[in-house]
Parts: C-alpha cells; structure tokens; sequence
C-alpha cells in the first residue's frame, strides 16, 4: 500500500467509533482527526473555533451566532450580520479535509468526509453497535443516567443523520452509502478493528 488512502468512519453515538477510528490510526501509522479538524477550520479561516463548534454536525438550516459586529472576508466574499452560515463553515471544513487527505494517509471521523473525498482513494466504513452497548458506553463516557443517555443518542443521531443527508444527498446509515457496515457489539472492539484492518488491506490491494 504505496499509495496514500483515507480511512471514511461514520458512527452512530457510542458505538464505539471514534476509538475504532484511533486503533486504526495506530494500525496503519497513519494521521487521526476528529476534533481536530475544528481547531484547523479556525486556524486557516482566522475565526474562532467556537463558532465551529457550536455548527459542528448541526442541520445546515440554522445560523450559528457570532460575535457582535463580525465582519470577516473568507476567500473574498463578506459575512456580516453576526451570524456564520452553516454552508460557509461545510465548505471550510471541506477545503481543510481535502488539505490533509492530499499530503498524506489519514483517518477521518465524520464529517461527511467520504462525501468530500469521494473522488479520492477512499474506505468509507460506518460502525453501529447494539442499543444496551451504546447506552452503557455513552452513560460511562459522559456521566449520566441511562435515560439520560438514550435522550442523548436519539438527539445526536438524528443531527448526524440530517447533516449527512443534507450535503451528501446520500443517507446515513444506510449500506448503500458505504463500503462496509459492522456492528462493534458482534466482535469487541479489538476484533472489530482487526476485521475492519483486513478488510482495507483487502480493498487496497
């Protein structure tokens, strides 16, 4: 595998994911980004990160606050009116991800990336796992009640999913929109990024 590649995760919340996406970093030697990318949004477009964040995987139909009087030129046209679009900040992001999948290989998580990447040498993958396995995973993680947690699944999916379908014109989830679809809670974590190893050393063969 001379060439470089990028690895595409699409996850459902606490399925595991974005740890799944890590160990693969690992396994490959390869860049790992998540967060991450919000920090590069900021920096190449001279905004703070907090309006990436506060869009971040939301549903393109809002308008994210801004400071008061902002006034900012990004690649020649003017945002004023306080308010960053969600278009404006897809298409940042979107520059910053092809930014990196150009210098080397690398694994994105979210972030419509294999939709930006589409025309790269790409392995989109989406990971689910069962519904008892992500509520456990996402009460540990974030210090909560198991009902707390299922609110907080129900809410994150369905921003993902919107913000997917919305710029994708693909849908979430769904087989189709992927190379490959695994459920973490079948194999473990560890046998799960095994499998999902070979599989990319298949693919890229």
């Amino acid at each position: 595998m001379n060439e470089t590649f990028v690895i595409n995760i699409g996850r459902q919340l606490g399925s595991g994911g974005r740890q799944i996406g890590e160990k693969l970093s690992a396994e490959f030697g390869i860049g790992y980004y998540d967060k991450e990318l919000i920090q590069l949004a900021s920096k190449e477009s001279g905004l703070g990160k907090e309006f990436f964040e506060k869009a971040d995987e939301k549903s393109t139909h809002s308008f994210i606050g801004g400071l008061f009087g902002l006034r900012t030129n990004i690649n020649n046209e003017v945002y004023v009116n306080n308010y960053l679009c969600n278009e404006t900040f897809f298409k940042i992001q979107s520059d910053v991800i092809r930014e990196l999948a150009q210098k080397d290989s690398c694994v994105f998580v979210g972030r419509c990336a294999d939709y930006i990447l589409r025309d790269y040498r790409c392995i989109n993958v989406f990971i689910t796992a069962d519904t008892e396995d992500r509520v456990k995973r996402v009460a540990q993680t974030y210090q909560l009640s198991l009902d707390k947690a299922q609110d907080l699944i129900v809410k994150t999916d369905k921003k993902r999913s919107e913000y997917y379908n919305y710029y994708s014109n693909k849908v979430w989830g769904a087989a189709e929109s992927y190379h490959l679809c695994i459920n973490s809670s079948v194999l473990g974590m560890d046998q799960t990024v095994a499998f999902i190893a070979q599989f990319i050393k298949q693919r890229l063969k």
